[in-house]
């Protein structure tokens, strides 16, 4: 299997991750702020899911201890930021076009998918480097 279908696999799998988590907080909270903690929640569980399998499986990196994993994971973190606004763009504003959460879930993972395309080349460049993280 080569990069890519790894990666595609594994953003997939991130994704559903992600939407799951979401999901699972709309069916234990039924509050005010249902949309922004299902999001926050599945954002989450969604970025440790893909941190993991990016590190090991598309980078193929070795943290050298606990300390510069965590670095590492706050860098890999910061660069997510960008594609987290990609993401919850899509995804608000097809709740906002579409008013179904079903929907919102369709806008979650098109903002997920180019947010991921434009992750990959920030973490290439930034985070899964031998300088990144000293």
């Amino acid at each position: 299997m080569n990069l890519a279908q790894r990666y595609i696999i594994f953003a997939v799998i991130a994704t559903v991750a992600n939407i799951s988590g979401q999901d699972l907080v709309t069916r234990v909270y039924a509050g005010p702020w249902v949309l922004w903690a299902s999001i926050f929640f599945g954002t989450g569980v969604g970025l440790v899911v893909k941190y993991m399998l990016d590190k090991k499986y598309i980078f193929n990196y070795q943290s050298k201890d606990l300390a510069h994993d965590s670095k590492l994971f706050f860098l890999y973190s910061i660069m997510g930021v960008l594609t987290t606004v990609i993401f919850w763009g899509v995804e608000f504003a097809f709740d906002a076009i579409f008013a179904t959460k079903t929907m919102r879930y369709v806008g979650g993972a098109i903002g997920l998918a180019i947010g991921y395309i434009v992750k990959y080349q920030l973490d290439k460049r930034f985070v899964f480097t031998e300088s990144s993280v000293s």
